[in-house]
C-alpha cells in the first residue's frame, strides 16, 4: 500500500498531484480513464493541437469533469499553470517531445516521458538536466520498456543473474520493408475497416517493421546494464516456457554469454504459423542459476526452466499502457522515483533504407515509406555517425542509398538548429566522439 496510501493523503490534505498532459492521443486517454477514479490525482490542463477535439475525447472516454480542466493548444500555455507539478509528454514526436520535456524541466516540472522515441533520442540529455533541476525524469509504467526495466531490478534486487530481458511482438524479417500500403494485410484487416477504426497506418506500421521494438529495447539498455548485441534484435520465436532455452542459444549465438542483452521475442515461427502460449503483448526476464543448489530451488518451485534447469523466466503476460500510468505519476510525486529513466548510452536506432532510395528524396521517418530503425550499440552509432531514426523525418538525401544500407548524418541534410540535434551532440560528446 505504499502508494494507496499516500495518493489517499493527497486527497485527504486537498492537495492532489496535478497533472498536466500534452498530446491527448490513445495513451493518454487511457490514462484519464483510469485517473478519474484514483484518489490523489488531479488532471489541471491537456495540450494538444486541437483543445476542442481533446475536450470531446476526455468527454466521451473518460469520467473526468471536462470543464474543471484547462484545454490549449501549446506546452507553453500548459507550464504557464502553477498548479501542474507533473507533465506528461505523449505526443510521440521525438523532436517536439524533446523540446517539450526541456521546457518542463526548466520550469521545474517532473517529466513523465511517454514518448519513447524521444526518450531514445535524448532521454540521457534530458534526464542528466532534470537532475540538476532536482526534478524527476521516468519512463511511463504500463509501456513495456518500464515493465522490463521493474523485471530486471526485481532480478537484480534477488541476486539473479540476468541472462536477457524484453517483450514480445508480431515480427517475421521481412516485415522490415512494410509500408502504410501493405501494414493491414499483415493485421488481417482491410484498409477500410483500419480506417472505420481510426488506426494509423504509420503507427501501426513501426510496430510491424520493428522500428518500435527497436526504440524499446534501446530504452531498456539505457535504463538498466543491459546490453544491445552487435546484429541487434533478431526477434527469435518463442513460447513462453520455451523464453529460457531460446534466449539462452540466442545469447550464446550473438556472443553475449555472461552479458545480459536486451532482446525481443517473436509470437510467429519462422513458417508464419503462430507460435503457441504465445508472449506477444508481454514482457519477460530469463536468469541463470548460480549454483547447483539454486538451480534445484528453481525445480522445487515450478519455474520455467530449459532442459538443463539452469536458465529460468518470469514474464508477465500483459501490459495495459496507459491504464496504468498512474503507478508512474505517484512513484514520481511521491517519492520522487521514476518508473525507470536513462543513465547511460547503450544502445540507439539507426535510420535503415527500406528500398533503394534516390538522392534528394525527403524520409519520412517511422513507420514511413523509406526508412525502417535497426538496434545498434551506442559505440557503433558514434563511431560510424549513424542517422537516429528519430530525426530521419523530413530530411532529404544527398546521395542514393540502397536497401538495407545504415544510413549516417552525413547522407542527410539536417537541421542542426534543433534543441534535439543539441542534446544529441551533447551526448556524442559524452561518449567521446
Amino acid at each position: 500500500m505504499r502508494l494507496t496510501n499516500g495518493l489517499r493523503q493527497r486527497a485527504l490534505d486537498g492537495n492532489p498531484i496535478g497533472v498536466g498532459v500534452i498530446g491527448c492521443g490513445k495513451f493518454a486517454t487511457m490514462f484519464l480513464a483510469q485517473a478519474a477514479r484514483t484518489p490523489g490525482i488531479a488532471i489541471r490542463s491537456i495540450a494538444d493541437l486541437d483543445p476542442q477535439a481533446a475536450r470531446q475525447k476526455v468527454a466521451a472516454s473518460t469520467a473526468l469533469d471536462a470543464d474543471s480542466i484547462r484545454f490549449v493548444d501549446t506546452a507553453a500555455s500548459l507550464l504557464a499553470d502553477d498548479a501542474v507539478e507533473l507533465v506528461i509528454e505523449a505526443t510521440g514526436d521525438p523532436v517536439l517531445g524533446t523540446a517539450h520535456a526541456a521546457a518542463a524541466i526548466e520550469a521545474r516540472r517532473h517529466v513523465l516521458m511517454v514518448n519513447v522515441e524521444a526518450d531514445v533520442l535524448c532521454g540521457p540529455a534530458l534526464a542528466k538536466r532534470a537532475r540538476h533541476r532536482d526534478v524527476v525524469y521516468s519512463m511511463a509504467y504500463g509501456d513495456q520498456p518500464a515493465l522490463v526495466v521493474e523485471l530486471v531490478d526485481w532480478a537484480h534486487s534477488a541476486g539473479l543473474e540476468i541472462v536477457a530481458a524484453g517483450k514480445g511482438t508480431k515480427h517475421q524479417w521481412p516485415y522490415r520493408f512494410s509500408t502504410p500500403d501493405t501494414v493491414w494485410e499483415h493485421y488481417g484487416l482491410t484498409p477500410e475497416r483500419a480506417r472505420a477504426a481510426g488506426m494509423n497506418p504509420k503507427m501501426f506500421n513501426s510496430f510491424l517493421d520493428g522500428t518500435k521494438s527497436a526504440i524499446e529495447m534501446a530504452a531498456i539498455a539505457n535504463a538498466t546494464d543491459l546490453e544491445v548485441a552487435a546484429d541487434g534484435l533478431a526477434f527469435p520465436p518463442a513460447a513462453t516456457r520455451e523464453l529460457p532455452a531460446v534466449l539462452a542459444a540466442r545469447a550464446a549465438a550473438a556472443g553475449m554469454t555472461g552479458t545480459p542483452m536486451v532482446e525481443t521475442v517473436s509470437c510467429l515461427d519462422a513458417d508464419g504459423r503462430p507460435v503457441p502460449d504465445d508472449l506477444r503483448w508481454g514482457v519477460y526476464v530469463v536468469f541463470e542459476a548460480s549454483s547447483d543448489y539454486v538451480a534445484g530451488c528453481f525445480r522445487d518451485y515450478g519455474l520455467a526452466t530449459d532442459r538443463t534447469g539452469r536458465y529460468a523466466a518470469l514474464w508477465r503476460p500483459y501490459h495495459l499502457i496507459g491504464l496504468e500510468l498512474g503507478i508512474s505519476v505517484a512513484d514520481m510525486a511521491l517519492r520522487g522515483e521514476p518508473t525507470g529513466a536513462p543513465w547511460r548510452w547503450a544502445g540507439d536506432v539507426a535510420a535503415t533504407a527500406k528500398c533503394d532510395l534516390s538522392a534528394g528524396e525527403e524520409l519520412d521517418g517511422e513507420g514511413g515509406y523509406t526508412v525502417y530503425g535497426r538496434l545498434v550499440p551506442a559505440a557503433r552509432a558514434a563511431a560510424e555517425g549513424l542517422l537516429p531514426i528519430g530525426l530521419a523525418h523530413g530530411v532529404r538525401l544527398k546521395r542514393a542509398v540502397p536497401a538495407d544500407a545504415v544510413l549516417t548524418v552525413d547522407d542527410v541534410d539536417l537541421d542542426r538548429g534543433t534543441l534535439a540535434f543539441e542534446l544529441r551532440a551533447e551526448i556524442l560528446a559524452e561518449a567521446g566522439r
